[in-house]
């Protein structure tokens, strides 16, 4: 353990997947609930973006919830906050929940500008609340979704109210990514890079442009592709 604490990269390998529990078992200690308690933090709170507009669902509040189920060591693993939603709480009951405002993730207040959007996974949620925020509200500025996923069958989030919001022009494009539908794995930035033409015209037209999902891989991927769309364009 002393020299993994020497290696940052080693030690951000050896966290990835385990708990406390694990570690226990792995690197057995003689200590008292009390000292054990004392080293643990409290369960910080899980914030998940709003994935419905007031416009469209007034009084609701809609969710993306993606279950974190696996095993590691032989025992099965569950995400605290998802499986909590998805397996322990009743249809009517209540859970204690607050709102966290994000000043600068929200619609632009000219109606008529354009926005591209990139949502792999549940990073889509936001996408959904703000296609239905402009469609209620009329906007005239276009509506361009990416979004992403292992699989088309399975894993396509929302898929008939996209191809609805398509039919009716609310939606102005889609482009998707399954990455293990084929040999190749294609992602979002591919996407990306395949449109480039046309979301560089976007952007020099004024744009909006939004990220939502994996802070450590995939935004990065994406910023990388959206530099080279300018660079080349």
């Amino acid at each position: 353990l002393k020299v993994l604490l020497e290696n940052p990269a080693a030690l951000k390998k050896f966290i990835w997947g385990r708990n406390v529990a694990d570690l226990l078992r792995e690197f057995p200690a003689a200590m008292s609930e009390a000292t054990l308690l004392s080293f643990l933090r409290k369960m910080p709170p899980r914030l998940y973006s709003i994935a419905s507009s007031l416009e469209a669902h007034p009084e609701e509040v809609h969710l993306t919830v993606a279950s974190v189920r696996y095993e590691y060591g032989g025992r099965p693993h569950l995400g605290a906050a998802s499986t909590f939603l998805a397996d322990r709480v009743a249809t009517g009951e209540s859970v204690p929940v607050f709102v966290e405002r994000n000043e600068y993730f929200k619609l632009p207040a000219d109606d008529s500008a354009d926005i591209i959007m990139v949502g792999p996974g549940t990073g889509v949620a936001p996408f959904r609340a703000f296609v239905e925020a402009r469609t209620e509200r009329g906007a005239s500025g276009k509506n361009w979704l990416f979004f992403g996923n292992p699989h088309f069958e399975t894993d396509f989030l929302y898929q008939t109210e996209w191809l609805n919001h398509l039919k009716r022009g609310t939606l102005d494009r889609l482009d998707v990514a399954f990455s293990r539908d084929q040999a190749d794995k294609i992602y979002v930035q591919h996407r990306l890079a395949e449109r480039s033409k046309l979301i560089y015209e976007r952007l020099e037209n004024g744009a909006h442009f939004y990220v939502c999902g994996d802070k450590e891989r995939m935004a990065t991927d994406v910023q990388s592709a959206v530099l080279q769309i300018v660079a080349k364009e």
